[in-house]
């Protein structure tokens, strides 16, 4: 049964959501790992995907970022059906995903990375094979986006050098160089150790004037950011609210810890 928390659906109706699932189910030889998912993922909202492991919460973002093809079910983005599409095309209409291993370009530098990210943005790809010359205009915004992250003083360095927290803030600067409205973030604290990098900040800064999806195991990130928070478990949606309302869940508490309850 899907328990969602009454002001945060109220929250929901009341407001237009960006990116709309309806029946969202993927099979997989067989076995479903998505079933009958319907979400509302209200605009400039931090809307974080929770579950015990096979959850199918990995599963679900991939099919919103459309980097898996779902078995029945539609997408919607801005009200456009977008069950179809490709993800070059879903990132071009201005939706665009982070990977829980870091992919940036490790043999260039930081500015390189971020400037990469902003040739597509200011339609310029062609001009990556000329001279470094035709490119100095784009060197200002990739330092305010460097800088924006804390990568000031790397900026000459490679992104193969830098720490894994370093990279992880780097790929931040080089997805917002595209300026998406719809940010979906893998794991973004995975593998991460005392670092000075504060990751949560900077999905917070960024946050700002967007909207972010969220795939997460750590609970106390999902506490500090989530507006709304959807805890999946066999597949399906059982408790969607606020981190107060769903960690008080007998549904999550059981699916986490594996008990019954009455």
């Amino acid at each position: 049964m899907r328990l969602v928390d009454a002001a945060a659906a109220d929250v929901i109706a009341a407001s237009t959501n960006v990116i709309e699932t309806v029946g969202l189910t993927k099979q997989f030889a067989g076995f479903t790992a998505v079933k009958n998912v319907s979400l509302k993922i209200r605009r400039y909202s931090i809307h974080s995907l929770i579950g015990p492991n096979g959850a199918g919460k990995t599963t679900c973002f991939n099919l919103i970022s459309k980097f898996i093809e779902p078995t029945s079910g539609a997408i919607r983005f801005n009200a456009r059906d977008v069950t179809r599409a490709t993800p070059a095309e879903i990132s071009r209409m201005g939706m665009v995903r982070s990977f829980q291993i870091s992919s940036i370009f490790p043999h260039l530098t930081v500015l390189e990375n971020v400037r990469v990210a902003l040739q597509r943005e200011a339609k310029a790809e062609y001009k990556f094979w000329k001279s470094e010359a035709m490119l100095d205009s784009l060197d200002d915004r990739a330092m305010e986006l460097i800088d924006s992250v804390g990568l000031a003083r790397f900026a000459r360095q490679r992104a193969a050098d830098l720490s894994y927290g370093r990279k992880r803030a780097l790929e931040i600067a080089t997805t917002m160089a595209l300026d998406p409205e719809v940010l979906l973030l893998d794991e973004p604290t995975s593998g991460m150790g005392h670092e000075d990098v504060n990751i949560v900040d900077l999905i917070r800064r960024f946050a700002k004037g967007r909207t972010v999806i969220l795939v997460e195991h750590n609970l106390s990130v999902v506490c500090a950011l989530s507006d709304v928070i959807t805890v999946l478990a066999r597949g399906e949606v059982i408790a969607e609210g606020d981190y107060p309302y769903v960690s008080k869940s007998k549904e999550v508490i059981s699916a986490y810890l594996g008990t019954e309850h009455a």
